[in-house]
């Protein structure tokens, strides 16, 4: 491995990584509206803070289409840099220091004082341009595990890239794989530790989410509600 290649992906992925798409269509769409503080009241009456900035911030002030604008351009940041870097070098993987450093940098962007997103939408471009099929297969399978079976929204979204980790192991043979998805899991996590936070207290005390309202509340819940819908997995 090339230390100056190495370095430069690393320095595009986290430049790339950290315009925050949110502040933009924010910018465009609702230039009076501000992210910050963000708050709601669910269906138990109790007042919810949002304190990151991403698509799912989006979605709440100005609706689903914003949203999901949102989601897939903070996507695309991750994606697109990934699939060049694996496209210049398919022998070495600096793609996967592109992604890696793309998802620190929306979760921690050097261009907003390092306040970002959970990381949702920039782990999965990263995970799109290093397996797709993958991607598509560990998403499903995560989403309708964690919400048809389990029912438990926040599982919904953590099961799918936990299930990246074997799924890079058993299609791959390479260790290098099973730790940068290992890796991009921790980092999601960290992303979301006020949000795990958030709902330990809730469950402490005794509170239970709405099943529909938690698939509303982000772009890519109403999406697996939108399709279970049609598969008559859910009511409209």
């Amino acid at each position: 491995m090339n230390l100056a290649i190495a370095l430069l992906a690393a320095v595009t992925g986290y430049l790339l990584g950290s315009i925050s798409f949110a502040r933009v269509v924010m910018r465009i769409a609702a230039p009076e509206e501000e992210l910050t503080g963000l708050e709601f009241v669910d269906s138990t009456g109790e007042s919810r803070r949002i304190d990151t900035i991403g698509g799912t911030a989006v979605s709440m002030k100005l609706g689903a289409k914003y949203g999901g604008i949102t989601a897939i351009l903070d996507i695309l940041k991750v994606f697109a840099p990934t699939l060049a870097f694996r496209l210049l070098y398919p022998d070495t993987p600096y793609h996967l220091i592109v992604a890696t450093l793309g998802l620190v940098g929306h979760n921690w962007p050097i261009y907003y004082r390092f306040k970002g997103g959970s990381g949702l939408s920039a782990m999965i471009g990263g995970f799109l341009a290093v397996d797709p099929l993958g991607t598509l297969a560990t998403s499903v399978a995560g989403m309708l595990l964690g919400m048809v079976v389990l029912r438990q929204i926040f599982l919904a979204y953590l099961l799918g890239s936990w299930l990246m980790i074997p799924w890079l192991g058993f299609f791959t043979r390479d260790p290098v794989y099973v730790i940068y998805a290992v890796v991009v899991n921790g980092i999601y996590v960290l992303g979301l530790l006020p949000a795990i936070r958030s709902e330990r207290d809730r469950r402490r005390q005794g509170i239970e989410d709405d099943f529909d309202e938690g698939m509303e509340a982000t772009p890519m819940g109403r999406m697996i509600k939108q399709m279970g819908v049609r598969l008559g997995l859910f009511k409209e």
